[in-house]
Order: C-alpha cells, then sequence, then structure tokens
C-alpha cells in the first residue's frame, strides 16, 4: 500500500479521495509576516480558510494538494490548523515558484536539491511537516535560466526521493514542451510529473503531445477567463471533454488554483482581474462536473478524474 505525506502525518493514498491537485490555502510572500506584523491578520485568514474547506469537506472533498511554496508565503502551521479543524487531507509541497530565491540563482543544482529532498525526508522549514510533492514553475517566455536551476534540482529530489513533480507552466506559450525536455534530460520518471496549468488555451494538439510523453495533465485554473487572452470556464471544460473523447480521461486531473486571500479585495477588483469565483474549492463539484455530465462524460469519467487518477499519480 503506497502512502503520501500530509501536513498531519502520511496517509495512505487509498485515503485520499475526491481530490483537488492544484490549490492554495493561502498565498503570500516570503518572510511578509515576520517583516510587516499586523499587515495580515493571520487568524482571520486561517478561519476563512477553515470555512472554506469546511464546506468544501461538506460537498465531497476529501483531499487538496497545496502547492504553496516558500516563495508563495508557505505557512505550514496554518495549514496544520486547518486540515485539523476540517477534516481535509492537505499534500504540502516543497520547491519554488517564479520568484526564485537570489540565493539559488547560479548555485550548483546539487546543493539546491539538497533543501528539496531535506523538507522531503526531514521537513519542512523548523518543522516536522514533511512535503509530499515538488512544485517548480515557469510562466510566459519560457524557462529562465534561474528556473532552470529549480527544475533540475526538482529532478534529482524527485530521482533522489520518488517524489512527484508538479509544474506551474502558461500553455498559450507550450512552456510544458520545454519542462519535459529538461526532465527527461535529467532522467525523471515522467509517470511522476504533473504539467499544470494546461488549460489556458484550446490547442488540444498541445495538450495531447505532452500526453504522449508519458506526464498527467493538470487542467486546474476554474473558473477561468482571467484576462481576455484565456478560455472562460465552460470553453475549458469542452477541451476536458476532448481530452476524454481521444481517450485520456485516465491521465486527467481538475482544480481551482483557489486561495483565501491574504488580504481580502474588493469584489470589483476581483471581477476586473478576473478572479471571481462564487463557490470556490466547489467550483467544479458545481459547475464543471455538472457540465461535463451534459456532454456526454460518464460518471466513470468523473471517478477516474477527481479520485482514481490522484490516487494513482501518488502509487505508479
Amino acid at each position: 500500500m503506497s502512502q503520501v505525506n500530509t501536513v498531519l502525518g502520511p496517509v495512505d493514498t487509498t485515503e485520499l479521495g475526491f481530490t483537488l491537485s492544484h490549490e492554495h490555502i493561502t498565498l503570500g510572500a516570503a518572510g511578509a509576516a515576520a517583516t510587516y506584523p499586523g499587515f495580515q491578520d493571520r487568524q482571520h485568514i486561517a478561519d476563512s480558510a477553515t470555512a472554506a474547506l469546511t464546506e468544501a469537506y461538506e460537498g465531497g472533498v476529501r483531499t487538496i494538494i497545496d502547492v504553496t511554496t516558500f516563495d508563495l508565503g508557505r505557512d505550514v502551521s496554518m495549514m496544520v490548523e486547518v486540515s485539523q479543524r476540517t477534516g481535509v487531507h492537505v499534500i504540502p509541497c516543497t520547491g519554488n515558484h517564479l520568484a526564485v530565491p537570489r540565493i539559488f540563482w547560479g548555485a550548483p543544482v546539487e546543493r539546491v536539491a539538497e533543501l528539496f529532498i531535506k523538507e522531503i525526508e526531514e521537513g519542512i522549514e523548523d518543522s516536522e511537516v514533511k512535503a509530499g510533492i515538488i512544485k517548480v514553475a515557469s510562466d510566459r517566455g519560457g524557462v529562465t535560466p534561474n528556473e532552470e536551476i529549480v527544475l533540475r534540482a526538482a529532478a534529482r529530489a524527485s530521482n533522489a526521493t520518488g517524489t512527484r513533480i508538479s509544474t506551474h507552466t502558461w500553455s498559450p506559450d507550450r512552456v510544458g514542451d520545454q519542462q519535459v525536455r529538461i526532465l527527461k534530460e535529467e532522467g525523471v520518471d515522467l509517470n511522476r510529473v504533473y504539467v499544470g496549468h494546461s488549460n489556458d488555451d484550446t490547442d488540444v494538439g498541445y495538450l495531447t503531445g505532452l500526453l504522449e510523453e508519458g506526464v498527467w495533465l493538470g487542467l486546474d485554473r476554474y473558473p477561468g477567463g482571467r484576462t481576455s487572452e484565456t478560455p472562460t470556464w465552460d470553453v475549458r471544460t469542452a477541451v476536458v471533454k476532448q481530452l476524454i473523447d481521444a481517450g485520456w480521461a485516465h491521465r486527467l486531473m481538475l482544480s481551482h488554483d483557489h486561495s483565501t486571500p491574504a488580504v481580502q479585495p474588493s469584489e470589483e477588483l476581483r471581477r476586473e482581474r478576473g478572479e471571481f469565483n462564487p463557490d470556490g474549492y466547489l467550483f467544479i463539484t458545481r459547475n464543471v462536473l455538472p457540465r461535463l455530465l451534459e456532454l456526454g462524460a460518464t460518471d466513470a469519467d468523473v471517478q477516474a478524474i477527481m479520485v482514481d487518477n490522484p490516487r494513482r499519480f501518488f502509487e505508479d
């Protein structure tokens, strides 16, 4: 039986249940709480996240993969508190997002890999919470030299520990292709790789090309339509159905990339940014899955995408 690290300790993969594959309890910035104490109401954030994930649990969500890295303001003790209060399994990450720390710039890849391995095998920061996944990120324009250091370090940490990798990409620039190339150069088992944010455009050829490489595909930005250049949620869902029809239901995962704001913006501002999500962690449950069934997907397809595939991702 396989296990995966959560913030409350290892959990058998059979216990993960309905899983959202790319979420955040909250987002911030590295060191912000210590540098600017009082700017954020930490307990209010924890209480708001608890309320949101309690509602999600009541709606059937059992696990979230929280890909909040150090540079995104990762708060492990808050993750522990929210998981304890809600019953939702929270799988934490090591790795980095786009704000690659300056100390990594030009650093030997092996030294960075050692940091990730420490957080997987010993604990994140000064806690006993062990990372269950490695996060890497590249965005518009492709993989930068410093992001490549992190990507190769993640690959070596994965090779050393068997830990899965989750990537942030910008699909209109086909950034996933670049990430896969580098991971292959490092000898990573691509069955351990999840290429995320792959539903920011409708290029099914690009997506099937990634799947044919052997990765898992994260269609994990919902509701979508964050900018005029990215698809709305119903268009994204039609792409999911196209991939199901092409025989890929067994390699897809869905999620929102949702978080509890550290500082609550106005609803008007969130609408302007294209971030408004009235259903939080339940948008997929309430909107996307019913639409998929209307389009002709089966209950077995939904079970595969939301339950079986995340479990198998951590097992295979």
